[in-house]
């Protein structure tokens, strides 16, 4: 079992990337489930809009996730009434099903949990309780999508579900790392997993922008960087009787 899991998609070039991408990438790598998160594919770079997300699934990706800025460009609703469009599930005010989906494989079930840490972001509820919460033993597969500033928090959390999930990747920081592994008890782990997006940028914001937010520490009006894109990913084999992981590729292209 291939899963593919993509980093946050920022702005309309980071999206159009993808949905020029994905779709040979996925064939090339044998991927049997793809999942992306969308959580700044609008064009301001900040949140996700409806149309965004039927993009993102129309090109490849079985479930969406997200992360703190979720709500920017997107009510509610929207998450409630889309199965594999997640938000955060430790958002203290949100039905649970909003944060997990379940896919039917045939063979076996797959659960996917999108949480957000609480290091450094806003304080949401445990993100370690509401994995306990929500995680169903039943589900061979348990993918989770861990949206955090904090790489502490990020290793923490992997080894604490490492004996239950199948995989945790890191999202949020847009910067690819270089500890993709396997944790002890069969736990695919990559910290975070970058970014889809351009290149020539600081974390998808134009360079001069964020320059003058770190060097005079005054308000600035970021925009999305324009030029050449990458995409950031990780594919995590799963052996498909265990559900454990079996070895971790990170891709960049």
């Amino acid at each position: 079992m291939n899963i593919f899991c993509i980093g946050d998609v920022v702005g309309q070039n980071g999206l159009e990337y993808l949905c020029n991408t994905l779709p040979s990438l996925k064939k090339s790598l044998g991927v049997d489930v793809c999942i992306v998160n969308g959580e700044n594919s609008d064009a301001c770079g900040r949140g996700i809009s409806r149309n965004g997300a039927e993009a993102i699934f129309s090109h490849g990706a079985d479930v969406i996730t997200t992360g703190n800025h979720c709500f920017q460009r997107t009510k509610q609703e929207t998450f409630e009434e889309q199965e594999y469009l997640l938000c955060p599930a430790n958002f203290p005010f949100l039905p649970s099903q909003a944060g997990r989906c379940q896919l039917d494989l045939g063979r076996a079930q797959l659960q996917v949990i999108n949480l957000s840490g609480v290091a450094f972001m806003e304080p949401l509820d445990n993100p370690f309780i509401c994995f306990d919460r929500l995680y169903d033993p039943s589900c061979r597969f348990t993918i989770v999508d861990f949206h955090a500033e904090s790489t502490a928090e990020k290793k923490a959390f992997g080894y604490y579900v490492a004996q239950r999930a199948s995989a945790v990747f890191g999202t949020h920081t847009h910067v690819p790392t270089a500890d993709g592994c396997i944790l002890p008890g069969g736990c695919g782990y990559i910290t975070d997993v970058g970014m889809c997006g351009p290149i020539n940028s600081v974390i998808g914001v134009e360079p001069e922008q964020a320059i003058q937010k770190q060097k005079c520490h005054t308000p600035v009006r970021f925009s999305v960087a324009q030029g050449e894109c990458c995409l950031n990913g990780v594919l995590f084999t799963l052996d498909d009787s265990t559900g454990r992981c079996i070895s971790v590729e990170q891709i960049l292209a």
